[in-house]
């Protein structure tokens, strides 16, 4: 694919090229107004907190009607941005696949039918979905037996060949494996929650009757493929340690700890080994309900055969309502789904190499430097990602000139709001100051890792365009170092007040989530 440089690509270059400065803090090609000068010190004494001793940070702001570089530090220095790769995935999905794409999974008959009897194989093919839930399953069960099918003499086959067979990213920690915002990717998956999860099931513990007995474990959805291993124990009383975790390299689900008589029920969200074969052992469940005998196995990842004939269909919802799930709660499934799903749509290969270089490719187009950055997944989940905070910037300006980009804007995180698919990550955050309600952006988290790159309108009405990365620090959140920069620029102005003499501002501590994770990757959801 050729590269297009679009009219409104060679405008933001024009717009963000003073953004491309590096180093320490830098002035404009013009002097800095005396607000500047005070923008800079406040953010220079924010980066100054012992908490970024030995670290590295990136800091660059950009007014996106003229722009005009408000603050730059370090600015062209490459730094791994954890979820704010984000950016870069949706806003190549919105462009590339637009916004009323949708993800289709269908059901097909290889054989003839004679009076409720399917002589042949029954084909459910995956068309990348992450939304589908066990009910649309069930569903497309109920549309097979309104056709009159009551016995499948041949196999299930469960068709995921949208897609490579590559199911974690080549950069993935093993570590990380088992836990549900690092869930294997397939073209033929199930998600267990209305956020959308997909290749993960919730298990539940619920004590027993009695202290001794062993707790009740339940899954949701329910399925046959997972097996649980039950280790756990009811006690009297005590506090609850139950611990639920998928064994590596299969579906053996472990649970130990403790949990006492009357307890409320404990419940995480673990992957599972092969989405595939969930998918299909749902689907399966469904169609006996439904009244439909499949006489054969399962059989995993062959393709459809063109002469399929079709009985049932299930179209998501389009990309521009996938992009509130995806982006309020960063979604690293969704994010890897869409990098896939480019890569078929543009180049016929469901890979994250094909999916990637579409990504690249629209970014360029757009005006990012695409020679000082690595994308290595569309989630952020990989540490080898290395993006310089002025090409956020870069990006973050142009796309204000694109026909989708209000959908997109709304379906960022939005400060201090605590309705959770308004707020997103950002809900706990910022609240009760003049970045509440106004802040638009990207977190993103990973061990020494912390990244906050997106929009605030500044107090005369400017919409700013910043990138905050922060990388190689040792404490355990620099989260409020963040909120402190963005609430200096809601409160920006180039007006005299009292309020534009003030330094450093206060920022209401961010919630405590375990180091490494956005907040919304704590299941149950804890911000």
């Amino acid at each position: 694919m050729h590269r297009r440089l679009f009219p409104r690509a060679l405008a933001a270059l024009v717009l963000v090229a003073t953004a491309a400065t590096a180093g320490a803090p830098t002035a404009t090609a013009e002097a800095p107004t005396p607000a500047q000068t005070r923008l800079h010190a406040t953010i220079d004494a924010v980066l100054a907190d012992s908490r970024l001793d030995g670290a590295q940070a990136g800091v660059v702001v950009v007014d996106t009607a003229t722009g005009r570089t408000l603050y730059d530090r370090n600015g062209n220095r490459r730094l791994v941005p954890a979820s704010n790769t984000k950016l870069l995935t949706s806003t190549a999905a919105m462009e590339l696949l637009g916004p009323g794409h949708r993800f289709t999974t269908d059901v097909s008959a290889g054989g003839p039918r004679r009076a409720g009897l399917l002589s042949g194989d029954l084909y459910l093919r995956g068309g990348g979905d992450p939304t589908m839930l066990a009910a649309d399953y069930d569903r497309l069960a109920g549309q097979v037996a309104a056709t009159g099918v009551r016995v499948v003499t041949g196999d299930l086959v469960a068709d995921d060949t949208r897609y490579d067979r590559s199911r974690l990213g080549p950069d993935w920690t093993w570590d990380d494996e088992p836990y549900y915002y690092a869930a294997q990717v397939s073209a033929l998956t199930v998600a267990p929650d209305t956020d959308y999860d997909a290749g993960t099931v919730i298990v539940n513990a619920t004590p027993g009757a009695r202290a001794g007995a062993r707790p009740r474990i339940s899954m949701t959805p329910d399925n046959g493929w997972l097996r649980i291993d039950n280790r756990a124990e009811t006690v009297a009383d005590g506090e609850t340690t139950i611990s639920i975790e998928r064994e590596h390299g299969g579906n053996t689900v472990v649970v130990t700890g403790q949990i006492a008589v009357g307890q409320a029920t404990e419940s995480d969200w673990v992957t599972v080994w092969e989405p595939t074969g969930y998918a299909a052992d749902v689907f399966r469940s469904a169609l006996r309900r439904h009244g439909v005998r499949v006489l054969g196995r399962t059989v995993l990842g062959t393709a459809t055969p063109d002469s399929a004939r079709p009985l049932a269909r299930h179209d998501s919802m389009p990309l521009s309502d996938l992009m509130v799930p995806f982006l309020k709660l960063s979604n690293n499934g969704h994010a890897e789904v869409l990098t896939k799903e480019l890569g078929r749509v543009l180049s016929g290969s469901g890979s994250w190499a094909a999916g990637l270089t579409a990504i690249g490719e629209y970014v360029g187009d757009a005006g990012m430097d695409t020679g000082t950055l690595r994308q290595r997944d569309g989630s952020g989940l990989s540490r080898r990602n290395l993006i310089p905070p002025a090409q956020f910037v870069t990006l973050l300006s142009a796309v204000r000139g694109e026909p989708w980009f209000d959908t997109w804007y709304a379906a960022l995180p939005v400060a201090g709001n605590a309705d959770r698919f308004v707020g997103g990550t950002l809900r706990s955050r910022m609240a009760g100051t003049a970045a509440a309600n106004n802040v638009h952006a990207k977190t993103g988290s990973l061990t020494g890792v912390s990244g906050l790159s997106g929009y605030v309108t500044d107090a005369d009405g400017r919409l700013l365009a910043f990138s905050i990365v922060l990388n190689n620090y040792l404490t355990s959140s620099v989260k409020g170092l963040e909120d402190q920069i963005a609430i200096a620029l809601a409160s920006y102005t180039e007006r005299e007040t009292a309020t534009a003499r003030r330094t450093v501002p206060t920022a209401p501590d961010s919630p405590r989530v375990p180091e490494g994770r956005e907040c919304s990757w704590v299941k149950p959801v804890r911000c």
